[in-house]
């Protein structure tokens, strides 16, 4: 093999196998090659396209042609820019994709490109501190904010950025691949990053370089490379919702009644906030976009509410209005869907006392703060943290018990799991999927055992199926 300067490696070492079928594939032939000991593979619907491709590559390694490790191509057939950075890549990406993405969608491009650049640069002179860093590469991928306004600390780290960032073609290195998951699945501090967050990172970062392969400056994405599963290990993915952090009907009615002895009025305004999450197991967002029309409260019984967006905190760099929160359609869902989620008379009670006492925003909307616009986060989460303190005990509040609001939602799921209703009925209710409810809140449910099998022995004295010997 050689290095030439501005070049990616060439190598002689290539491979091209035999044109492979998998009947089951929607484009079943497939081109397989190996350069350098990396196995890439191209699919194809028909035959006649996967024998041509396989011809060119035959013809350029009977020439004696090198081929590039990067890109998988002999020298003839090499398209990619040699010359663009990673970093330069990356604004490229994130300016194509944000006109048409979410605000949520805007975020978690930013939060993932600025979590990989640097792991993607060389060790420079003048290189500014983390935080400097990441401010800068902040200011550079918001596309909200003009590059007038950017402060000199900034102007001076983005210009060592494009001095230091590595090539694109790096990441198609093994050790390039390594570094970006690595960074992909490690906190800014150094601690590893939680599961959500690394699924997040890494499916921006494969959009980011399939973004690179449509504008012909890769070949492949490195990382649909089957070779790399076994070179790097992912992280282990745990995402099952702690069991000590769920809690129990008393334990919430108890937190729902000092809830109210909080502040002048403050706890008051909450009550049915946090009572939604549990009664209703509905997401903040979902929570803060509730309106009047949207409940059915009737003087008694059951209710239910019909929900059909939320208004997600996302921040205001990334909301094309400027405001904190976006409005959006339920989570995962289309702007059509709408859930219809059954109350208990706790819920219809808090909710028609809510409104009684502190009326409804123009729109309808039920809980707002002063002036008006959505609940942000922080003022809700330094609520839930004096609710808590009033409520457990010295021993239970150095435990997960209830540490955080959106463990009301765990737990109002994990009940309605425990009374038997079936977990796709459950999963309706609380917009899930069956398998997500089941990876998610598996462990919420051990220690049920007596009450199964309980309901079982009614089950078999009921039928009376079971043979008896005379």
């Amino acid at each position: 093999m050689d290095r030439r300067p501005g070049a990616g490696v060439k190598t002689y070492d290539v491979q091209i196998w035999n044109i492979q079928i998998r009947k089951e594939k929607r484009k079943p032939y497939v081109v397989r090659w190996v350069v350098g000991g990396r196995t890439l593979t191209e699919s194809y619907a028909e035959v006649g396209q996967a024998d041509s491709r396989r011809s060119e590559l035959m013809t350029a390694a009977r020439k004696g042609e090198a081929f590039d490790t990067g890109t998988g191509l002999p020298e003839s057939m090499h398209r990619v820019d040699q010359d663009i950075t990673w970093f330069q890549h990356a604004l490229d990406y994130v300016a194509a994709k944000w006109k048409k993405a979410s605000s949520n969608q805007r975020r978690s491009i930013v939060e993932s490109m600025i979590a990989v650049t640097p792991a993607l640069t060389r060790n420079l002179r003048g290189a500014p501190d983390n935080k400097t860093l990441r401010n800068a590469l902040r200011w550079a991928f918001i596309q909200s904010r003009p590059e007038e306004d950017q402060p000199e600390e900034v102007q001076a780290a983005l210009r060592w950025l494009h001095r230091a960032s590595l090539p694109l073609t790096t990441v198609t290195e093994r050790k390039g691949t390594a570094k970006a998951l690595d960074a992909c699945a490690t906190q800014l501090d150094g601690s590893e990053a939680v599961p959500e967050y690394y699924r997040r990172r890494r499916r921006v970062l494969y959009n980011s370089l399939r973004y690179a392969v449509l504008e012909v400056r890769l070949r492949v994405d490195p990382l649909d490379d089957n070779a790399l599963r076994s070179e790097w290990k992912q992280p282990d993915v745990d995402d099952a919702v702690d069991p000590r952090a769920v809690s129990n009907p008393r334990q919430v009615a108890q937190a729902l009644t000092m809830c109210s002895y909080v502040g002048r009025r403050q706890g008051e305004r909450f009550v049915a906030f946090f009572g939604c999450m549990y009664y209703a197991m509905m997401r903040p967002a979902e929570v803060s976009r509730l309106r009047r029309l949207d409940c059915h409260l009737p003087e008694e019984g059951w209710g239910k509410l019909i929900l059909e967006a939320s208004t997600p905190e996302v921040g205001e760099d990334y909301t094309d209005n400027g405001e904190l929160h976006d409005n959006r359609s339920l989570k995962g869902r289309s702007k059509k869907t709408v859930r219809v989620v059954p109350i208990p008379p706790e819920l219809v009670a808090l909710l028609r006392g809510h409104m009684a006492r502190f009326g409804v925003a123009e729109d309808g909307r039920l809980f707002r703060s002063e002036s008006g616009r959505p609940v942000p986060k922080s003022t809700y989460s330094r609520l839930w943290k004096k609710v808590r303190a009033l409520t457990l005990t010295p021993e239970q509040l150095v435990t997960p018990l209830m540490g955080k609001p959106y463990d009301l939602r765990h737990a109002g799921v994990t009940w309605r799991l425990s009374t038997g209703v079936p977990a796709a009925q459950v999963a309706e209710w609380a917009g899930h999927s069956v398998e997500v409810l089941q990876r998610i809140y598996h462990r919420c449910m051990a220690g049920y055992d007596e009450v199964w099998i309980e309901r079982m022995d009614r089950a078999r004295e009921d039928s009376q199926w079971f043979p008896t010997r005379e």
